[in-house]
């Protein structure tokens, strides 16, 4: 059953945003119009750190999930802000929404990550390129975690 579309007078203002930026050809000077749609689901994007924050910090604990829901939210703020700059500032904007939209994490989600994570860690921008993200996942992560990585590229894979 084919959804009926929105008269040309209610759609969203976002929708002509976001089809005007894939129209666009992905580099820096077309980066600026995907800011106002990944400002848009900061709140999202902050929750969900939140709470992967709580549930790797806490390893299962209860009470340390108690304790640590309002640290996690205070850290979550300032990371989605990295994200969402880094994504901008990069150019990476269109390859990050449709890696998003597909549901996996590819080479543009882990160049804004390692960006990201340099920027809170207060080194050049650039310093973690060479680093594979499992690497860095397991050096500042949890070691003790099942939980299962994204799939990305590997060492020397495009």
């Amino acid at each position: 059953m084919a959804l009926a579309p929105f008269p040309q007078w209610r759609r969203p203002p976002w929708v002509a945003l976001a089809a005007a930026a894939l129209l666009a050809a992905p580099s820096p000077a077309a980066a600026g119009l995907l800011m106002p749609m990944l400002q848009l689901v900061r709140p999202q994007i902050e929750h969900r750190l939140a709470k992967v924050c709580v549930e790797a910090a806490a390893g299962g604990n209860p009470d340390l999930e108690r304790t640590l829901v309002r640290p996690c939210r205070q850290l979550a703020r300032p990371t989605s802000q990295c994200l969402i700059e880094e994504t901008d500032r990069t150019g990476r904007g269109l390859g990050v929404v449709t890696e998003l939209l597909a549901g996996r994490f590819g080479d543009d989600s882990e160049v804004v990550v390692k960006r990201c994570l340099a920027r809170l860690f207060g080194l050049p921008a650039d310093s973690l390129n060479e680093v594979p993200l499992r690497a860095l996942a397991r050096r500042f992560g949890n070691a003790n975690s099942n939980r299962a990585l994204p799939a990305g590229p590997g060492p020397g894979e495009p």
